[in-house]
């Protein structure tokens, strides 16, 4: 069940991209300038460069204030379970209790059903890790996971759709999914 909405910083995010070199004002740390100037780097071209990325921040801090970022907390059930395991489990990755009993009825052993249990409460607690560790660097990874999931299962007419989009874009062809020669023999 999707919970409630949350307004995530886009702030935090930028913190999280550029923190080692900048201070969470969004202006260049003093031992990284430093850094830069021993390195050879010319003043102007590290104030430029500091320039750049605050400007950044401060858009990203702009919009934080006049149009959050919506961010849909996904439980684990939403993201990683099958219709088949929905059938076989209830939230908490315990199976339920008329599906155990069908299965102890129809011959299954008890010890297998219970590994079975056992590896959904694992997956489960494993996406509740991976959620709350993705969260601090402002990746929303239910969000990840479900479009990772809709885009494995697209169709072929869609792929075919978007490789004839990709390459009026200029895309490099190591990123199409079908090789080009080939897919216009078809066509």
């Amino acid at each position: 069940m999707v919970q409630a909405k949350v307004h995530y910083s886009r702030v935090k995010r930028w913190q999280n991209m550029h923190g080692r070199e900048f201070n969470k004002d969004g202006t260049l740390k003093p031992e990284v300038r430093t850094e830069k100037l021993n390195s050879g780097r010319s003043s102007a071209s590290i104030d430029d460069y500091e320039a750049r990325i605050k400007q950044k921040f401060e858009e990203w801090k702009r919009l934080d204030e006049t149009d959050p970022e919506p961010w849909i907390n996904y439980s684990a059930d939403e993201v990683i379970f099958t219709p088949e395991d929905r059938r076989m489990f209830d939230e908490s990755g315990s199976l339920r209790p008329e599906y155990f009993a069908q299965a102890l009825a129809i011959g299954a052993r008890e010890s297998f059903l219970r590994a079975e249990e056992a590896k959904m409460k694992n997956r489960i607690a494993e996406y509740e890790r991976m959620s709350q560790e993705k969260e601090k660097i402002g990746i929303n990874f239910g969000e990840q996971q479900l479009k990772s999931r809709q885009n494995a299962a697209r169709t072929y007419p869609e792929r075919a759709q978007q490789m004839i989009q990709d390459i009026r874009n200029g895309e490099d062809e190591d990123s199409l999914p079908f090789d080009r020669d080939w897919f216009f023999k078809g066509v």
